[in-house]
């Protein structure tokens, strides 16, 4: 049956794209497969989005595709009001990924990507009422500029932008949609990705550490935790120049495809 499926390879858009712009889909397509190898994946749901270099366009993951047929050439380029620009594989984008990554390219001009999950431990995080808590040192990457967005339905209301940008706030780079899942964003691909990935662990450890029940967990104090967020954030920190290309050279020795 496999061999009736229509291939999803195409021919490279990088001659036709500025160099600016190629590079952001290298490193987009690699967020997607590297969410693909850390279990972020929901079937083909969610999105990851970057804007493409002095534009209000952005990327955004074919509708239909796994997170791992994801590479450069395939994402599909739509403008702020929705409209696709090019879509190599015309399956077009789903709309719930444009009503929520749409409001924040609009909302936070500095924001560059979007990267939203559907996590299980994000999921059962975003369901409690305390949030996420200073459990780890993990959450402490991040906890103390989340914000929170209450669940209104699946994301097709483009009214519900109004609200999702007003709960996000001017600085948040974080937010938990409450019923619903995860949300982060950098100035870079490499900031929202390795943002979600400290807020994912932060969400798996704290399922863990309250299943022993609730009582017997141990908060840090607001004094610990906000000298680690200051510390994880402090400027020129060594780990933000040597993550990003250590995980594509994971990628690489793999022989994964992104850059096609």
């Amino acid at each position: 049956m496999s061999a009736h499926l229509k291939s999803v390879a195409k021919s490279s858009v990088r001659d036709r794209v500025s160099h600016e712009e190629w590079q952001v889909r290298v490193d987009l397509a690699a967020a997607y497969q590297l969410a693909a190898i850390f279990k972020w994946t929901d079937l083909i749901y969610t999105h990851f989005s970057a804007r493409v270099p002095g534009s209000a366009d952005f990327l955004i993951n074919p509708y239909g595709l796994m997170f791992d047929e994801i590479t450069a050439s395939n994402l599909v380029k739509i403008d702020h009001h929705g409209k696709v620009l090019d879509d190599p594989l015309d399956l077009g984008y789903n709309e719930a990924g444009f009503v929520i990554h749409g409001c924040v390219h609009e909302a936070r001009p500095e924001v560059n990507c979007v990267i939203h999950t559907h996590t299980r431990a994000g999921v059962a995080v975003s369901s409690m009422k305390c949030g996420l808590l200073p459990l780890s040192q993990h959450s402490q990457y991040v906890e103390p500029m989340v914000t929170y967005h209450d669940y209104e339905g699946i994301a097709l209301d483009m009214d519900e932008r109004a609200r999702m940008a007003k709960d996000l706030g001017k600085t948040s780079k974080a937010m938990i949609l409450r019923n619903h899942g995860l949300l982060t964003m950098g100035a870079t691909v490499h900031e929202a990705w390795e943002m979600m990935y400290y807020l994912d662990c932060a969400c798996q450890i704290q399922i863990d550490a309250m299943s022993a029940g609730g009582a017997n967990v141990l908060e840090m104090s607001r004094q610990a935790a906000d000298t680690a967020y200051a510390q994880f954030n402090r400027p020129n920190r060594p780990a933000l120049s040597k993550t990003w290309p250590a995980l594509l050279r994971m990628l690489d020795r793999r022989g994964i495809s992104y850059k096609d």
